[in-house]
């Protein structure tokens, strides 16, 4: 499922990133390595705020997208 689609409060793991490799490269450096643990902090219309290594991320919904989880 992709992350997108998580809702406030849940927590789940990467399994693996999509896209182009410097969108994948850009997502690494932000933390989301496949096995890291996430938790969705709160969203909007616009993007998601996440809890990614002990620090919060805002993240827009396209590139949520394109990170796979479970």
């Amino acid at each position: 499922m992709a992350l997108a689609l998580m809702s406030i409060g849940e927590r789940c793991r990467v399994i693996k990133l999509r896209g182009k490799d410097e969108v994948i490269r850009h997502l690494q450096n932000l933390g989301f390595a496949p096995g890291s643990e996430i938790q969705v902090l709160g969203e909007n219309a616009a993007g998601m705020i996440l809890l990614v290594k002990g620090v919060r991320i805002a993240l827009d919904r396209g590139l949520a997208g394109k990170i796979m989880v479970a």
